[in-house]
């Protein structure tokens, strides 16, 4: 997979509609959507599925960065399909552009998610969800540092690269050869970051009881519209699911559970 893959879900500050909001409408999407790909193991609903996506995405002013974080997954899809095809006898290409689908589906509502929450938010979504403040804070500052992680890795590859050390030799053993002076200097730069960050919350008294915040986040009426209309397309989509067998044959055409 592409590092540009990572940068699929990294914040981008926009005023558009899907931007304004709350984390907690956005975070109950991405649930909304990986519940509806995963009741589903046929081409036509999961497609369906991804197409209802695609005007958020649009309205999102996103559908660039959407290309990008499938296009990073194009090494994936590429596995999936051969792996089905080879091994597996009858319908294994059917099988396989279905299992595509349902994995665009999740990835891409995640990818809406990060791209459009801002990491201050989502810690503030976190507590007013009664999650405790250090596990909230916990997942915000690895939300956060996704896309820095991102960034570090291209710069030791390019580091590497400029020293006359071939990082795309072909060939499994040479791809696993490849991944040590990657992978060494990127986790003691980790590690050091880890401790810059636990001295810095040290030494601002982190964990200490009576935190306030600057502001508050609260649901508004287009949160509450928005996320009657997610509770809606999930109840449907059940309820196609449990009549599925009463569908036309077209919609059903896949694998056989």
């Amino acid at each position: 997979m592409s590092l540009e893959f990572l940068s699929a879900f990294k914040f981008l500050k926009k005023e558009t509609f899907l931007h304004s909001l709350d984390p907690r409408t956005k975070l109950l999407l991405a649930v909304t959507y990986t519940i509806s790909a995963l009741l589903f193991q046929e081409i036509i609903p999961l497609l369906l599925i991804l197409i209802t996506l695609l005007p958020v995405i649009i309205i999102g002013k996103l559908f660039k960065k959407w290309l990008k974080s499938v296009k990073g997954m194009s090494f994936l899809y590429v596995f999936i399909i051969v792996l089905n095809t080879l091994f597996i006898n009858e319908n294994g290409l059917s099988f396989a552009i279905a299992m595509i689908l349902r994995i665009s589906i999740m990835i891409s509502a995640f990818s809406l998610f990060f791209l459009t929450v801002d990491p201050n938010d989502l810690a503030l979504s976190l507590i007013s969800m009664k999650i405790p403040y250090e596990y909230a804070f916990s997942f915000s500052l690895a939300f956060r540092f996704v896309p820095t992680i991102a960034i570090e890795t291209q710069n030791i590859i390019d580091a590497q690269q400029s020293r006359g050390y071939e990082m795309q030799k072909k060939g499994i053993i040479n791809q696993i050869k490849n991944l040590f002076p990657l992978l060494v200097p990127l986790i003691v730069s980790s590690i050091k970051r880890a401790f810059n960050v636990a001295e810095a919350l040290e030494s601002r008294s982190f964990g200490k009881k009576g935190r306030t915040f600057y502001y508050t986040i609260k649901y508004s009426l287009k949160d509450w519209i928005f996320s009657l209309y997610l509770i809606l397309l999930l109840i449907f989509l059940i309820y196609i699911r449990i009549n599925f067998v009463l569908m036309p044959l077209w919609f059903r055409w896949s694998l056989p559970l």
